[in-house]
């Protein structure tokens, strides 16, 4: 089992969950962050003052699946959150020791 987290731009989260559904990835957990990377964040200026936001919004999504099909929902999400400028996110993969249904105490591939 493999734990997938992308970190992207919030504009893509639907067009991410749409793909996502099209390869039957039944669930995700979704959380709005902050954060910075290469861009290191921009300035804008608002009533004739100049700002530096250091922290630019981001979505960070958590997805469990099986190990099989982790490459096929990894390279679902980097197609369809990709936008081509800088600062489109990144997706980590981490091995995922166990899970358990809470509802039904199911484990390992049958929790997801």
């Amino acid at each position: 089992m493999k734990w997938i987290i992308a970190i992207i731009q919030p504009h893509r989260l639907e067009a991410v969950r749409e793909a996502l559904m099209a390869i039957n990835v039944a669930g995700m957990t979704v959380t709005e962050v902050k954060g910075y990377g290469r861009q290191k964040g921009h300035t804008e200026i608002y009533r004739g003052a100049e700002y530096e936001i250091s922290y630019l919004p981001k979505v960070k999504i958590e997805v469990a699946v099986d190990g099989a099909i982790a490459d096929q929902v990894v390279e679902t999400i980097r197609s369809s959150a990709e936008t081509g400028k800088i600062g489109d996110g990144k997706i980590f993969v981490l091995d995922l020791a166990n899970a358990v249904r809470i509802r039904t105490g199911e484990t390992q591939s049958d929790a997801l």
